[in-house]
Protein backbone atom coordinates (compact mmCIF):
# COMPACT_ATOMS: atom_id res chain seq x y z
CA UNK A 1 0.00 0.00 0.00
CA UNK A 2 2.76 2.41 1.00
CA UNK A 3 4.73 1.51 -2.13
CA UNK A 4 1.65 2.19 -4.29
CA UNK A 5 1.16 5.58 -2.63
CA UNK A 6 4.79 6.46 -3.29
CA UNK A 7 4.47 5.48 -6.96
CA UNK A 8 1.28 7.56 -7.26
CA UNK A 9 3.01 10.54 -5.66
CA UNK A 10 5.97 10.19 -7.99
CA UNK A 11 3.67 10.08 -11.03
CA UNK A 12 1.86 13.18 -9.75
CA UNK A 13 5.12 15.08 -9.40
CA UNK A 14 6.16 14.02 -12.89
CA UNK A 15 2.88 15.32 -14.32
CA UNK A 16 3.23 18.64 -12.48
CA UNK A 17 6.83 19.07 -13.58
CA UNK A 18 5.79 18.22 -17.12
CA UNK A 19 3.25 21.04 -17.07
CA UNK A 20 5.77 23.51 -15.67
CA UNK A 21 8.30 22.54 -18.36
CA UNK A 22 5.79 22.61 -21.20
CA UNK A 23 7.18 25.89 -22.51
CA UNK A 24 10.79 25.19 -21.59
CA UNK A 25 13.09 26.06 -24.50
CA UNK A 26 15.56 23.23 -25.12
CA UNK A 27 16.73 24.16 -28.60
CA UNK A 28 18.18 27.46 -29.82
CA UNK A 29 15.57 29.97 -30.91
CA UNK A 30 15.52 30.94 -34.61
CA UNK A 31 17.40 34.19 -35.21
CA UNK A 32 15.89 37.46 -36.39
CA UNK A 33 19.17 38.97 -37.59
CA UNK A 34 21.41 37.73 -40.39
CA UNK A 35 24.15 36.22 -38.23
CA UNK A 36 21.84 34.94 -35.47
CA UNK A 37 19.86 33.00 -38.08
CA UNK A 38 23.17 31.75 -39.49
CA UNK A 39 24.19 30.55 -36.03
CA UNK A 40 20.83 28.77 -35.65
CA UNK A 41 21.22 27.02 -39.01
CA UNK A 42 24.77 25.92 -38.21
CA UNK A 43 23.62 24.61 -34.84
CA UNK A 44 20.84 22.64 -36.54
CA UNK A 45 23.22 21.26 -39.17
CA UNK A 46 25.78 20.15 -36.57
CA UNK A 47 23.04 18.59 -34.44
CA UNK A 48 21.82 16.44 -37.37
CA UNK A 49 25.39 15.48 -38.26
CA UNK A 50 25.84 14.31 -34.67
CA UNK A 51 22.53 12.42 -34.84
CA UNK A 52 23.67 10.57 -37.99
CA UNK A 53 27.07 9.80 -36.44
CA UNK A 54 25.34 8.54 -33.29
CA UNK A 55 23.03 6.28 -35.28
CA UNK A 56 25.94 4.83 -37.27
CA UNK A 57 28.25 4.32 -34.27
CA UNK A 58 25.67 2.99 -31.81
CA UNK A 59 23.96 0.98 -34.55
CA UNK A 60 27.26 -0.76 -35.32
CA UNK A 61 27.88 -1.34 -31.61
CA UNK A 62 24.43 -2.80 -30.99
CA UNK A 63 24.63 -4.98 -34.11
CA UNK A 64 28.06 -6.29 -33.06
CA UNK A 65 26.95 -6.94 -29.48
CA UNK A 66 23.93 -8.92 -30.63
CA UNK A 67 25.35 -10.86 -33.58
CA UNK A 68 28.96 -11.35 -32.54
CA UNK A 69 28.57 -12.35 -28.91
CA UNK A 70 30.46 -15.24 -27.37
CA UNK A 71 27.29 -17.29 -26.77
CA UNK A 72 26.85 -17.53 -30.54
CA UNK A 73 30.38 -18.80 -30.95
CA UNK A 74 31.87 -15.60 -32.33
CA UNK A 75 35.65 -15.46 -32.26
CA UNK A 76 37.46 -12.13 -32.22
CA UNK A 77 39.64 -11.32 -35.23
CA UNK A 78 43.35 -11.48 -34.53
CA UNK A 79 45.24 -8.68 -36.24
CA UNK A 80 47.60 -5.94 -35.08
CA UNK A 81 46.59 -3.01 -37.21
CA UNK A 82 44.76 -1.97 -40.38
CA UNK A 83 46.24 0.92 -42.31
CA UNK A 84 43.14 1.17 -44.49
CA UNK A 85 40.79 1.54 -41.49
CA UNK A 86 43.06 4.09 -39.84
CA UNK A 87 43.12 6.20 -43.01
CA UNK A 88 39.32 5.98 -43.33
CA UNK A 89 38.55 6.97 -39.72
CA UNK A 90 41.02 9.86 -40.01
CA UNK A 91 39.77 11.24 -43.32
CA UNK A 92 36.03 11.01 -42.58
CA UNK A 93 36.14 13.09 -39.32
CA UNK A 94 38.49 15.56 -41.03
CA UNK A 95 35.99 16.06 -43.88
CA UNK A 96 33.10 16.41 -41.42
CA UNK A 97 35.00 19.06 -39.44
CA UNK A 98 35.80 21.01 -42.61
CA UNK A 99 32.13 20.91 -43.65
CA UNK A 100 31.15 22.34 -40.27
CA UNK A 101 34.04 24.79 -39.97
CA UNK A 102 33.57 26.71 -43.22
CA UNK A 103 30.03 28.09 -42.55
CA UNK A 104 30.79 28.49 -38.82
CA UNK A 105 33.83 30.64 -39.61
CA UNK A 106 31.78 32.82 -41.96
CA UNK A 107 29.20 33.47 -39.22
CA UNK A 108 31.87 34.15 -36.57
CA UNK A 109 33.57 36.68 -38.86
CA UNK A 110 30.21 38.34 -39.55
CA UNK A 111 29.52 38.60 -35.80
CA UNK A 112 32.72 40.56 -35.27
CA UNK A 113 32.40 42.82 -38.33
CA UNK A 114 31.10 46.17 -37.03
CA UNK A 115 32.16 48.09 -40.15
CA UNK A 116 29.47 50.06 -41.93
CA UNK A 117 27.35 50.67 -38.82
CA UNK A 118 24.90 53.55 -39.13
CA UNK A 119 24.46 54.34 -35.42
CA UNK A 120 25.83 53.28 -32.03
CA UNK A 121 24.27 52.53 -28.66
CA UNK A 122 26.36 52.24 -25.52
CA UNK A 123 24.92 49.69 -23.10
CA UNK A 124 26.01 50.06 -19.47
CA UNK A 125 25.14 47.52 -16.80
CA UNK A 126 24.22 48.68 -13.31
CA UNK A 127 23.05 46.81 -10.23
CA UNK A 128 20.35 46.06 -11.36
CA UNK A 129 19.31 47.87 -14.50
CA UNK A 130 20.57 48.82 -17.95
CA UNK A 131 21.51 52.26 -19.25
CA UNK A 132 21.41 53.18 -22.93
CA UNK A 133 23.29 56.08 -24.56
CA UNK A 134 22.45 56.78 -28.20
CA UNK A 135 24.85 58.27 -30.71
CA UNK A 136 22.18 60.29 -32.48
CA UNK A 137 22.98 63.56 -34.20
CA UNK A 138 26.04 65.56 -33.18
CA UNK A 139 25.99 64.68 -29.47
CA UNK A 140 26.03 61.13 -28.17
CA UNK A 141 24.18 62.19 -25.00
CA UNK A 142 21.10 63.52 -26.83
CA UNK A 143 19.19 60.35 -25.89
CA UNK A 144 20.08 58.64 -22.64
CA UNK A 145 17.89 56.65 -20.27
CA UNK A 146 17.75 53.79 -17.78
CA UNK A 147 15.73 50.62 -18.33
CA UNK A 148 14.25 49.11 -15.16
CA UNK A 149 12.05 46.11 -14.53
CA UNK A 150 8.40 47.15 -14.15
CA UNK A 151 7.15 44.23 -12.06
CA UNK A 152 6.04 45.71 -8.72
CA UNK A 153 8.38 44.90 -5.86
CA UNK A 154 5.68 42.91 -4.07
CA UNK A 155 5.53 40.54 -7.06
CA UNK A 156 9.28 40.22 -7.66
CA UNK A 157 9.47 36.79 -6.07
CA UNK A 158 7.76 33.95 -7.88
CA UNK A 159 6.48 32.53 -4.58
CA UNK A 160 4.79 35.74 -3.44
CA UNK A 161 1.21 34.58 -3.04
CA UNK A 162 -1.45 33.85 -5.59
CA UNK A 163 -0.72 36.64 -8.08
CA UNK A 164 -1.63 36.73 -11.73
CA UNK A 165 1.55 36.37 -13.76
CA UNK A 166 1.11 37.48 -17.37
CA UNK A 167 3.14 36.52 -20.41
CA UNK A 168 5.75 39.18 -19.62
CA UNK A 169 6.04 38.56 -15.87
CA UNK A 170 9.53 39.66 -14.74
CA UNK A 171 10.49 40.39 -18.37
CA UNK A 172 9.09 43.88 -19.00
CA UNK A 173 10.76 47.25 -18.49
CA UNK A 174 9.77 50.89 -18.19
CA UNK A 175 12.01 52.08 -21.07
CA UNK A 176 12.69 49.78 -23.97
CA UNK A 177 15.77 50.05 -26.13
CA UNK A 178 14.40 51.32 -29.43
CA UNK A 179 16.15 50.73 -32.76
CA UNK A 180 15.17 51.30 -36.40
CA UNK A 181 14.67 48.38 -38.75
CA UNK A 182 17.10 47.67 -41.61
CA UNK A 183 19.82 49.62 -39.83
CA UNK A 184 23.19 48.26 -38.73
CA UNK A 185 23.45 49.26 -35.07
CA UNK A 186 26.76 49.00 -33.24
CA UNK A 187 26.44 47.99 -29.57
CA UNK A 188 29.13 48.91 -27.03
CA UNK A 189 29.02 47.10 -23.70
CA UNK A 190 30.51 48.17 -20.37
CA UNK A 191 29.55 48.25 -16.69
CA UNK A 192 29.40 50.79 -13.90
CA UNK A 193 29.95 48.35 -11.02
CA UNK A 194 30.31 44.56 -11.42
CA UNK A 195 30.36 42.19 -14.40
CA UNK A 196 27.03 41.85 -16.19
CA UNK A 197 26.16 40.12 -19.48
CA UNK A 198 23.74 41.47 -22.09
CA UNK A 199 22.05 38.42 -23.60
CA UNK A 200 19.34 38.44 -26.25
CA UNK A 201 19.02 34.97 -27.84
CA UNK A 202 17.03 36.05 -30.93
CA UNK A 203 19.83 38.47 -31.85
CA UNK A 204 22.56 35.90 -31.22
CA UNK A 205 24.24 38.42 -28.89
CA UNK A 206 25.69 37.58 -25.48
CA UNK A 207 28.40 40.02 -24.44
CA UNK A 208 29.98 40.63 -21.05
CA UNK A 209 29.68 44.15 -19.66
CA UNK A 210 32.91 44.61 -17.68
CA UNK A 211 33.92 47.72 -15.68
CA UNK A 212 36.71 49.59 -17.46
CA UNK A 213 36.41 47.58 -20.69
CA UNK A 214 34.39 47.93 -23.89
CA UNK A 215 33.04 44.92 -25.75
CA UNK A 216 31.18 45.36 -29.01
CA UNK A 217 28.71 43.65 -31.29
CA UNK A 218 26.10 44.69 -33.84
CA UNK A 219 22.53 43.98 -34.85
CA UNK A 220 20.34 44.69 -37.86
CA UNK A 221 16.69 43.75 -37.48
CA UNK A 222 14.70 43.49 -40.74
CA UNK A 223 11.16 43.56 -39.30
CA UNK A 224 9.44 45.55 -36.52
CA UNK A 225 8.98 43.58 -33.32
CA UNK A 226 9.70 43.25 -29.60
CA UNK A 227 12.55 41.02 -28.42
CA UNK A 228 13.39 40.03 -24.85
CA UNK A 229 16.53 38.93 -23.05
CA UNK A 230 18.15 39.11 -19.64
CA UNK A 231 21.38 39.51 -17.74
CA UNK A 232 23.34 36.28 -18.07
CA UNK A 233 26.03 36.94 -15.45
CA UNK A 234 25.38 36.46 -11.72
CA UNK A 235 25.73 40.07 -10.58
CA UNK A 236 24.15 40.31 -7.15
CA UNK A 237 20.91 40.07 -5.20
CA UNK A 238 18.57 41.24 -7.97
CA UNK A 239 20.41 39.59 -10.86
CA UNK A 240 17.19 37.87 -11.93
CA UNK A 241 15.32 41.18 -12.11
CA UNK A 242 17.19 43.10 -14.83
CA UNK A 243 15.52 42.05 -18.10
CA UNK A 244 16.32 43.38 -21.56
CA UNK A 245 13.61 44.53 -23.98
CA UNK A 246 14.47 45.77 -27.47
CA UNK A 247 11.80 47.10 -29.81
CA UNK A 248 12.48 47.51 -33.51
CA UNK A 249 10.43 50.24 -35.21
CA UNK A 250 10.10 51.29 -38.80
CA UNK A 251 12.41 54.15 -39.69
CA UNK A 252 9.50 56.60 -39.72
CA UNK A 253 8.29 55.51 -36.28
CA UNK A 254 11.85 55.55 -34.97
CA UNK A 255 12.32 59.15 -36.13
CA UNK A 256 9.10 60.08 -34.31
CA UNK A 257 10.39 58.34 -31.16
CA UNK A 258 13.66 60.31 -31.34
CA UNK A 259 11.71 63.57 -31.57
CA UNK A 260 9.60 62.53 -28.59
CA UNK A 261 12.70 61.74 -26.52
CA UNK A 262 14.19 65.15 -27.28
CA UNK A 263 10.93 66.88 -26.34
CA UNK A 264 10.75 64.92 -23.07
CA UNK A 265 14.35 65.90 -22.25
CA UNK A 266 13.47 69.55 -22.83
CA UNK A 267 10.47 69.23 -20.50
CA UNK A 268 12.64 67.68 -17.77
CA UNK A 269 15.14 70.53 -18.11
CA UNK A 270 12.32 73.07 -17.80
CA UNK A 271 10.81 71.36 -14.74
CA UNK A 272 14.18 71.46 -12.98
CA UNK A 273 14.10 75.26 -12.97
CA UNK A 274 10.82 75.61 -11.09
CA UNK A 275 10.05 75.35 -7.37
CA UNK A 276 8.16 72.17 -6.54
CA UNK A 277 5.54 71.73 -3.83
CA UNK A 278 6.11 69.13 -1.14
CA UNK A 279 3.11 67.09 -2.30
CA UNK A 280 4.44 66.93 -5.87
CA UNK A 281 7.92 66.01 -4.65
CA UNK A 282 6.51 63.22 -2.48
CA UNK A 283 4.45 61.79 -5.34
CA UNK A 284 7.41 61.91 -7.73
CA UNK A 285 9.81 60.64 -5.08
CA UNK A 286 7.68 57.58 -4.35
CA UNK A 287 7.93 56.56 -8.01
CA UNK A 288 11.69 57.14 -8.12
CA UNK A 289 12.20 55.23 -4.85
CA UNK A 290 10.22 52.23 -6.13
CA UNK A 291 12.35 52.12 -9.28
CA UNK A 292 15.86 52.81 -7.97
CA UNK A 293 15.90 52.22 -4.20
CA UNK A 294 13.32 49.65 -3.11
CA UNK A 295 15.37 46.73 -4.43
CA UNK A 296 17.88 47.26 -1.60
CA UNK A 297 16.15 49.35 1.06
CA UNK A 298 12.78 47.61 0.50
CA UNK A 299 9.40 49.23 -0.13
CA UNK A 300 8.80 49.75 3.60
CA UNK A 301 12.15 51.48 4.07
CA UNK A 302 13.34 48.91 6.60
CA UNK A 303 16.08 47.39 4.43
CA UNK A 304 17.43 43.88 4.86
CA UNK A 305 19.15 43.16 8.20
CA UNK A 306 22.93 42.73 7.87
CA UNK A 307 22.69 43.30 4.11
CA UNK A 308 21.15 46.67 3.25
CA UNK A 309 20.52 49.34 5.93
CA UNK A 310 17.03 50.63 6.53
CA UNK A 311 16.05 54.27 5.93
CA UNK A 312 13.12 54.28 8.32
CA UNK A 313 14.32 56.26 11.34
CA UNK A 314 17.91 56.23 10.10
CA UNK A 315 20.39 58.98 11.00
CA UNK A 316 20.86 59.85 7.34
CA UNK A 317 17.17 60.15 6.46
CA UNK A 318 16.31 62.12 9.60
CA UNK A 319 19.50 64.14 9.95
CA UNK A 320 20.99 67.05 8.03
CA UNK A 321 19.46 67.26 4.55
CA UNK A 322 22.74 68.31 2.92
CA UNK A 323 24.37 65.13 4.25
CA UNK A 324 21.44 63.11 2.93
CA UNK A 325 21.81 64.67 -0.52
CA UNK A 326 25.54 63.99 -0.48
CA UNK A 327 25.06 60.30 0.34
CA UNK A 328 22.53 59.80 -2.48
CA UNK A 329 24.52 61.92 -4.94
CA UNK A 330 28.01 60.54 -4.29
CA UNK A 331 27.28 57.15 -2.71
CA UNK A 332 29.26 55.63 0.14
CA UNK A 333 32.70 54.24 -0.66
CA UNK A 334 33.28 50.63 0.34
CA UNK A 335 29.57 49.81 0.51
CA UNK A 336 26.82 48.76 -1.89
CA UNK A 337 25.46 52.32 -1.87
CA UNK A 338 25.92 53.58 -5.42
CA UNK A 339 26.44 57.17 -6.49
CA UNK A 340 23.16 58.26 -8.06
CA UNK A 341 24.40 61.67 -9.17
CA UNK A 342 24.93 60.36 -12.68
CA UNK A 343 21.79 58.24 -12.69
CA UNK A 344 19.10 60.67 -11.54
CA UNK A 345 18.27 64.10 -12.91
CA UNK A 346 17.87 67.09 -10.59
CA UNK A 347 14.11 66.64 -10.17
CA UNK A 348 14.29 62.90 -9.42
CA UNK A 349 17.15 63.38 -6.95
CA UNK A 350 15.33 66.12 -5.03
CA UNK A 351 12.09 64.14 -5.08
CA UNK A 352 13.52 60.87 -3.76
CA UNK A 353 15.43 62.59 -0.95
CA UNK A 354 12.26 64.48 0.04
CA UNK A 355 10.30 61.23 -0.02
CA UNK A 356 12.83 59.34 2.12
CA UNK A 357 12.78 62.13 4.73
CA UNK A 358 8.99 62.20 5.01
CA UNK A 359 7.89 58.58 4.47
CA UNK A 360 7.44 55.60 6.85
CA UNK A 361 6.96 57.93 9.83
CA UNK A 362 10.22 59.85 9.38
CA UNK A 363 8.21 63.11 9.01
CA UNK A 364 11.24 65.41 9.12
CA UNK A 365 9.16 68.05 7.36
CA UNK A 366 11.84 69.59 5.14
CA UNK A 367 12.35 69.05 1.43
CA UNK A 368 14.97 69.37 -1.30
CA UNK A 369 14.51 71.34 -4.48
CA UNK A 370 16.00 70.61 -7.93
CA UNK A 371 18.04 73.80 -7.57
CA UNK A 372 19.76 72.26 -4.52
CA UNK A 373 20.86 69.29 -6.60
CA UNK A 374 21.92 71.49 -9.51
CA UNK A 375 24.20 73.42 -7.14
CA UNK A 376 25.91 70.13 -6.18
CA UNK A 377 26.81 69.38 -9.81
Amino acid sequence: MIAAMRVAGLLGLMLLSGESLADYQLNMVPGVTEFSQGAYEIHTMVMWICVVIGIVVFGAMIYSIINHRKSKGAVAADFHESTTLEIIWTIIPFVILIVMAIPATKVLLAMEDVSGTEMSVKVTGYQWKWHYDYNVGEKAEEISFFSNITTPDSLSIATSGNVVKGDNYLTDVDNRMIIPTDTKVRLLFTSNDVIHAWWLPQFGVKKDAIPGFINESWISVPEPGIYRGKCAELCGTNHGFMPIVVEALSKEDYAAWVDGQKSAAAEVAASASKTWSKADLMAKGEQVYATFCAGCHQANGEGLPNVFPGLKGSAVATGDISKHLDVVFNGVAGTAMQAFGGQLNDVDMAAVVTYERNAWGNDVGDMAQPSDVKAMR
